[in-house]
Order: C-alpha cells, then structure tokens, then sequence
C-alpha cells in the first residue's frame, strides 16, 4: 500500500525543484488543485458507470484521467506539456469550453474550474513525475479516500499559510461545533456565500447524513439542498473537490461573487433555513459592490457587506452561525447600523468569544455569532471558550479541537451564568449597539504578552485610533 503521506511530500519536492514555471506556495496548490480534481472526478465517474445503466462522464474521452494519465509510461516531455497548453486542442482550452447535452450541470462544474485555474508547470519531465505520484492513491478504496481526507486537511491548511491569513481555510473544530449548534435538517438549504474550500458545506452534509440519510431518496434530496459559492478561483476548486470527495455527485457550489448578488432582488424563493459561514474580513472587493447594498450600509468592508447580504438571504425563522471579528461587532456609523439591523431583525440570542489565536496564523480577536430570523433581539449570552490550560495560544501544530467545545455544549441546552457565561440585556447594550461585551467577571489579565497577543492589542489600537479620526474627520464636516 503507498504512504499517502510520502506521496504529498514527493509531488512538493517535484513542483519546487524541478520545474521553474511554479512561484510560491498559492501556485503549487493551484497546480495540485485542478490534476486532484480531474483525477478524483475521473475515478467518481468510473465508479457511477460501474453502478448506473448508461452513465456517461462529461469529460471527452482523450481528456479522462484514465486515458492519458495512468499509464507511468505514458506521454510525458514537450508532448504532455502541449497536450495540456496546446492554444487550440490542449486540455484546459477544450475544457473551459466544455458543453454536454445529458450532464449540462456536470459540464458546467467542468467548465467553471479550468476557466478560473492555470497550468503554470513548464516541464513536461516534471509534470509526469507528478501525475505518476497522484496514481498512487486510489480514491474508490475507502482506505485510501480516509486517509486522503486527513491529507486534504493539511493541503488547505497550507493554502491558508500561503499567505492568505485564514481567509480559506475555517479549523474544523469550528466547523462542527457552528454546525452542531445550528442543527441543519434534512430537506432544509443550507447556504455558504463565502464557502473557501467548502469546511462548513462538508460539516454540514456529515452532519445530516449521520443524523438523517437513510436511504437513497435521502441522500438525493440532501445533496440538492446544500450550497456553496465561493470566487477565489484556487479556493473554489479545492472545495469542488472536497465535495466530492464527500461523495456528492454534482456539487451545488458555484464559483461567484456572492457580493454581486442583485440585493433588491432576493426573494422567498431565493431565501434559505440555513447559513454557516466565515465571511472574509479586510478582503478587497470589486470596485462599485458596494452600491449593490442599501445607502445606509454602504461600505468596503467584505464582512459587513456579507452580514447584511446573509440577513437579506435567510427566511424569516432562518438560522444563522457566522464567524465575525471584533472589529465588525464594535464600532460606529455603517457598522452601528448594521448591528442595529441585525439586533432589530433577528434573535442574536449566542455569541461566543474566541481566543486571539483560534485562527493562527492570523491574530485577530474572532467570535461566533449564531441568530434566528423573524424576533427582535432582547437578551445575548455570551460564552467566553479559554485556551486549553497550560497552552498559551493555538499554533500550525497545537490548533483548536473539537472536544474543547464539551463544556459549551454542555451548557447550550441549559444556560447559567458563570466565570465564563454571561447575559446582557439588548437596552444595556453600550452605545450604538456595541457587542464587544467583556466577561464581567474574567479574572484573565488582559494584557497578552505572547507573540499574538501584543499583535492583536496594536490591531485592536490601531482600529480604535482610525474610528477617532474618523470622528473627528465627522465633527469637522459638520462645522
């Protein structure tokens, strides 16, 4: 049997060294993205022909995985290198133009991968050592496909350590537990508008299938009911692939701006039961979005754009768990009147307060909001989640775990104020709706002298001085 871990760090060695047309970490997984994903499809459609009369795969014969990648001898050299590049017959043109008349959905999935990725391997020689390597995993061998899972889960750790400061990548402790407390039921849409490289959209489908699938009708109906969209083109593909690799036939994920949404005119049709999401905050957005949004919430920042979004996008008693950094949750003018829409529309009846380093390598203060749609607000819990004793912070090799949440969970059903639970009533909110609720009663020193801690105090500072100049900038306009 291969050691799955030993071909991840051959096909990493390979792309480094051996081919100088890949820069960087976000490159290398980009590459790696689109041959996971035409293999994993390839070997998804062998299974369906295998079990379905008359399944036929979308992709050409020639472009199948099977056809022209398996064989260790096969075409390798300037001869690979144009089969895949070729401006007129090569692989990834053939496929941005892919149509097919009984898959029309499945072609489009195709179609929506290779328009949005590149091929940047210039060697032949090297591409070969890589396609040979990725054979050695056999995703119809359930073995192989579980231990994959948990190499996947470092290849989008990675992804989130190229640079990208958690914008991808959710920890999967985060995942369950949001999951978990927003209970999502068979039948219900369940909606991601940021869904990276689709965590919360696989948290959600276990979830539902060990609660609730018991039959094929079931799976059916679970698979047409979750969502994802997702438009950073390397993070679209790797969740294309992980829902596959979750055993979805014809993923509903979708690579776009959830932004561009038309907001006027999202209706009861449009409107969903469930939304799990990590909206990016300080992402950049496409000029002029933000006129997409009602005046009174116009800004540039991405999170606050998706919280109104996903207020407009979840069905009166529609359940919501997002993750929001402190900075969406304080502050005044659009964030104030946000937070009074959000206050106003839904019960945000649940936050809870991570530690600075929940999302390492990025420093920022995060929390987890969950609400219902239909009730106005009138009291919130908050529940304070402490490092694990001992650990000074969350790290590449120390992240958050699951089994931490026990207490929490615990706690859920049956709330009581303690050291680290506390409820506040909406009318005691500090001004302009302000949710940056201290733990009245946290002996904790505030001052973190780690790393991240001191990191996080500046950006804290740092975001306090830029809401007094914008008040100052504010008085002085009006004099």
């Amino acid at each position: 049997m291969p050691n799955i871990s030993s071909i991840v760090k051959n096909v990493r060695n390979i792309m480094r060294n051996e081919d100088q047309g890949i820069s960087g970490d976000a490159q290398r997984l980009e590459q790696l993205g689109w041959m996971l994903f035409l293999k994993i499809l390839d070997e998804k459609d062998q299974e369906l022909e295998y079990i379905r009369k008359g399944y036929k795969s979308v992709i050409p014969e020639q472009f199948q995985w099977r056809k022209w990648a398996t064989d260790p001898e096969g075409i390798t050299g300037e001869p690979l290198r144009l089969f895949i590049d070729h401006p007129t017959e090569g692989l990834f043109v053939k496929l941005k133009e892919l149509k097919s008349s009984h898959a029309p959905e499945r072609a489009a999935l195709v179609r929506e991968v290779f328009d949005g990725l590149n091929n940047y391997m210039k060697s032949g020689y090297a591409m070969r050592k890589v396609i040979n390597q990725l054979n050695g995993f056999d995703f119809n061998n359930s073995e192989d496909r579980h231990i994959f899972g948990t190499i996947y889960e470092s290849i989008l750790l990675e992804l989130r350590d190229a640079g990208n400061k958690g914008e991808y990548y959710t920890p999967r402790a985060i995942t369950q537990l949001m999951t978990q407390m927003t209970n999502p039921r068979l039948g219900e849409r369940v909606l991601d508008p940021a869904a990276g490289t689709g965590g919360f959209l696989t948290a959600a489908i276990d979830y539902i299938r060990d609660k609730e699938v018991h039959d094929l009708p079931d799976e059916a109906k679970l698979q047409e009911t979750v969502t994802g969209w997702e438009y950073k083109p390397v993070a679209y593909v790797l969740g294309l692939t992980n829902l596959i690799l979750h055993g979805v036939d014809v993923p509903d994920y979708h690579y776009r701006d959830s932004l561009k949404t038309e907001y006027a005119s999202i209706g009861p049709r449009d409107q969903v039961e469930v939304i799990l999401a990590n909206p990016p905050f300080g992402a950049g957005i496409a000029e002029g979005v933000e006129t997409n949004f009602p005046a009174s919430f116009r800004c540039r920042e991405s999170a606050d754009l998706f919280v109104i979004l996903m207020l407009q996008l979840l069905k009166p008693g529609g359940r919501c768990a997002i993750v929001l950094p402190d900075g969406c949750i304080t502050g005044d003018g659009y964030k104030e009147r946000i937070r009074e829409k959000l206050l106003t529309d839904c019960n945000l009846h649940t936050i809870v307060r991570l530690p600075q380093s929940t999302f390492h390598p990025a420093t920022v203060s995060t929390n987890l909001l969950f609400f219902e749609k239909g009730t106005p607000t009138k009291d919130i819990w908050y529940y304070e989640h402490r490092l694990p004793e001992g650990q000074k912070s969350y790290s590449k090799t120390k992240p958050i775990q699951f089994d931490e949440f026990a207490s929490l969970i615990k706690w859920w059903a049956k709330r009581k104020k303690s050291d680290v639970a506390w409820k506040v009533k909406v009318k005691d909110l500090k001004r302009g709706f302000d949710l940056d609720m201290k733990n009245p009663s946290s002996t904790v020193e505030e001052n973190d002298h780690t790393v991240h801690g001191l990191l996080a105090q500046m950006t804290k500072r740092q975001e306090k001085i830029t809401s007094l100049i914008a008040k100052l900038e504010a008085s002085l306009d009006k004099d």
